[in-house]
């Protein structure tokens, strides 16, 4: 029996994606192009092939003509756990993650923990995952020890558990995606000495989300020391776990604090606090500041020259990458082993903000739509 008989031969089915390509090209023309590209495939499972869309009748969109990679697989349901669910710095890292499950053709992740960096809500969330068998889990470790008992649970069910953003050497979690962030601390402390902005003597205020959080702590921890070092008075401020709490600390601790020389800062929140308030009480070239990661007010600032640089961690990757492991770990029967990532210590300077602001995209949460965009002429 020839199993071929009901399909179309490769020169038909290339016949076909052209006339596909033709008229949707001409639609285009008197239709808005979305209302065009987007069907509802209500009939089809979720990582159907073009080919059988094509053979059920189905339109193809410009990005399905070419063929899905994976074998058929399970719907596999993943969960990450995050300490500041509503933060703006993990837009990027949520659309990272989407774009990863559409990828894969599996589920949107779900993205749960806290809105306030409470250790115990993220544990009933990692625990909740777990019990519902979910078949993988990427957790934001803040604490060095409350997880290791989830995680350990985790394991012995079979279902991976990645770190992101944050890491604890103590946990039994397979990788880390994220930036090593004691180094990076050490690094940033560097350029500001190496800048000669703040002399021997002067003050800086090393301005932190929640003190001693496992995500962000490393960052004062590496920077202290290099700060000492030069001969700088240090203080740590806490700005708070929201970021309506870091825009009202940051200001209010500045104007009891008028003799600080520069603010070094290592989270979102607090750098475009620091940034806010650096142009509010036009300080710049009298008071310097640093930013950690990317968002909109923290780039103008760095652009005019107000802040020394900022820190860009690549938020999407810590989305993206964790998805993309747990999905390869699940459909190769475990032998895709998850592996370490290091999402990199990028300087955003006056000379390349301009990039970051001219470009509003997914991959830096400062844009919802799905954008392409020429890459740089020169590298470096």
């Amino acid at each position: 029996m020839n199993n071929q008989a009901d399909e179309p031969s490769p020169q038909q089915f290339e016949m076909s994606r052209r006339r596909l390509l033709r008229n949707l090209g001409a639609a285009a023309v008197a239709v808005p192009f979305a209302g065009v590209l987007t069907e509802a495939l209500t009939d089809m499972p979720a990582n159907a092939s073009p080919r059988e869309r094509f053979l059920a009748g189905q339109r193809a969109t410009a990005n399905s003509i070419f063929e899905n990679p994976w074998a058929p697989h399970p719907a596999y349901r993943f969960t990450f756990v995050n300490h500041v669910t509503t933060n703006t710095f993990f837009t990027a890292t949520i659309y990272g993650l989407q774009d990863a499950a559409v990828t894969l053709g599996i589920p949107k992740p779900q993205w749960t923990g806290s809105q306030n960096s409470i250790v115990s809500e993220m544990v009933t969330a990692m625990n909740t995952a777990i019990a519902g068998n979910v078949k993988g889990i990427a957790v934001a470790l803040i604490d060095p020890v409350a997880f290791n008992t989830p995680t350990n649970n985790a394991l012995a069910k079979g279902i991976p558990v990645l770190s992101y953003n944050a890491d604890e050497a103590s946990n039994n979690r397979m990788a880390y995606i994220g930036q090593n962030n004691l180094t990076a601390g050490a690094a940033a402390a560097q350029r500001i000495v190496g800048s000669g902005f703040v002399k021997k003597g002067d003050l800086v205020g090393m301005i932190i989300a929640t003190p001693g959080s496992g995500n962000i702590q490393p960052r004062v921890d590496g920077a202290k020391p290099v700060f000492q070092k030069a001969g700088y008075q240090t203080v740590e401020v806490a700005g708070g776990a929201s970021q309506t709490a870091e825009l009202a600390a940051v200001p209010a601790w500045y104007l009891g604090h008028k003799d600080v020389k520069f603010m070094y800062t290592v989270d979102s929140g607090d750098s475009i606090a620091v940034a806010q308030t650096i142009a509010k009480y036009k300080l710049k070239g009298k008071v310097g500041g640093s930013g950690w990661d990317v968002g909109v007010p923290v780039l103008q600032q760095v652009q005019q020259g107000a802040l020394l640089f900022s820190i860009d961690q690549q938020a999407y990757l810590q989305g993206f990458v964790p998805t993309v492991q747990l999905f390869l770990y699940n459909i190769s029967a475990g032998l895709m082993k998850p592996c370490n990532t290091d999402t990199g210590l990028g300087y955003v300077t006056q000379a390349t903000a301009g990039a970051y602001l001219q470009h509003a995209t997914r991959f830096e949460g400062s844009g919802a739509a799905q954008t392409a965009f020429a890459p740089p002429k020169k590298i470096g």
